[in-house]
């Protein structure tokens, strides 16, 4: 039976097992920049697995991990920042970015940047986005790094540990990951109806999702006459 969670989880194992740390730490950088969406949670985990056979230390595995999302990140906070202005316009519907989004997430990452950046990194897909904003919001590098820094390390340590633990139980994980492409599926198609109702000013931006009300524009307030 195919399995695009199986799949995604093969291309990982050989990558890891073959080019050892460097993989890693490639790995870790696409992972970080998001595209295309690779899982930490396959790709830590395995890592964890081979520092229990011995293939490498755990200090090397960690550090190695931490510094590929770190590179990963500043990748993908550069490419915010140097696409803000490119951005203003781009879309469709309720989607179009207008500059007075840019400023309201200005305001808030002003505000909670650090935090949200924290929290961000030990959260599953929203860790590989939160960086586009960031740098669109033009966060200080200096405190970019050292909050994606913060919260990228307990995220690694426990994923990494979490495949030391299950190191004898390993393809009995792997068995269940054809039992994950429902959920990977369901996810996909749900986002895929979110936007697609966003794009057609059937809803209105966030969560949870509103239909937009008669008369209402994305565009904002009508000018005063």
């Amino acid at each position: 039976m195919i399995s695009l969670v199986a799949d995604v989880a093969n291309l990982v194992v050989r990558i890891l097992s073959t080019i050892g740390l460097p993989g890693l730490f490639a790995l870790m950088v696409v992972e970080s920049f998001g595209i295309p969406p690779l899982p930490s949670e396959v790709i830590l985990p395995f890592a964890g697995f081979l520092v229990a056979e011995g293939v490498y230390s755990w200090e090397a595995a960690v550090v190695t991990a931490i510094a590929g999302a770190l590179v990963g990140s500043f990748i993908a906070y550069g490419v915010g920042r140097w696409g803000r202005e490119r951005a203003t316009g781009l879309g469709l519907g309720a989607m179009r970015l207008e500059p007075r989004h840019l400023e309201r997430m200005d305001r808030f990452f002003a505000r909670y940047g650090e935090v949200t950046v924290a929290v961000a990194r030990v959260i599953p897909i929203v860790r590989a986005y939160i960086s586009y904003p960031a740098g669109a919001a033009e966060m200080s590098p200096v405190r970019f790094g050292v909050y994606t820094t913060v919260g990228a390390i307990p995220f690694t340590l426990a994923l990494v540990y979490a495949g030391i633990v299950l190191r004898a139980h390993w393809t009995v994980v792997a068995s269940y990951f054809t039992v994950l492409d429902p959920i990977v599926i369901a996810l996909l198609a749900a986002a895929i109806v979110y936007f697609a109702l966003l794009v057609a000013g059937v809803i209105t931006p966030g969560w949870p999702p509103r239909r937009r009300r008669r008369g209402v524009t994305p565009s904002g307030p009508p000018p005063a006459g």
